[in-house]
Formats: C-alpha cells, sequence, structure tokens
C-alpha cells in the first residue's frame, strides 16, 4: 500500500539556485533522510562551510576538487564521498559537474521544493 510522500517526480522539482553556477533541486525525503541533485557549472565554488548533517555524495558526471577538513581530493564520474557531521568542506568545479547528495538527517533547509 503507497502512502502520500513515497514518490517524487523529477520534472516537477524545481531547481534553486543556492549561489552563482551552483543549483539544487530536492529530489526526495523522509523523516530520515533526504536525496538532492546538485547541477555545478564550471569554474563555481561552494564555500568552506559545516552543517550537522552526515552527506554521501555520488559524482554522476563531470569533476570537481572537495575539500573533506584539510584532505583534498579530485572527485569525478563515478566517485563518491562521505562527509562526517560538522565536518568543514569546500568544493572547486573543475568542469561542469552533477552530484547526487544524500543527507541524514533532512537538511531542514532544503525542503523548500
Amino acid at each position: 500500500m503507497a502512502s502520500k510522500g513515497m514518490f517524487f517526480k523529477g520534472e516537477q522539482t524545481a531547481q534553486v539556485e543556492m549561489m552563482t553556477g551552483v543549483l539544487r533541486r530536492t529530489l526526495g525525503h523522509g523523516a530520515q533522510m533526504l536525496l538532492a541533485e546538485f547541477t555545478l557549472a564550471a569554474g563555481s565554488e561552494v564555500p568552506m562551510h559545516s552543517h550537522h548533517h552526515d552527506q554521501v555524495g555520488y559524482v554522476v558526471s563531470g569533476s570537481m576538487e572537495l575539500t573533506i577538513q584539510d584532505e583534498a581530493r579530485t572527485c569525478e564520474e563515478g566517485d563518491s564521498y562521505y562527509i562526517p557531521g560538522d565536518a568543514p568542506h569546500e568544493a572547486v568545479v573543475a568542469e561542469g559537474a552533477v552530484v547526487i547528495d544524500v543527507f541524514c538527517p533532512p537538511r531542514e533547509d532544503y525542503l523548500d521544493s
């Protein structure tokens, strides 16, 4: 038996411009996690920040330099990463990228779409 809120239509979910060159689409969420898609333009940057949510990501396409705490790596198509809650992290996008992230618990500030 399906209940309301178990299925989400991607094309009906608006992209939100978080900052220049960084678009987010909240794809689905429940009580314990949230799934988001990020479209990152070449040359865009997500500045150093942290949040209490654990974050697991997968690079669908493109590449970016991801720094988690004081460790930096180039993440390319097919790579994944884990960012513990409260860990400072930033991204510099070398070429356009699409990234899928899961946040646990859900990011309350991402529930706008």
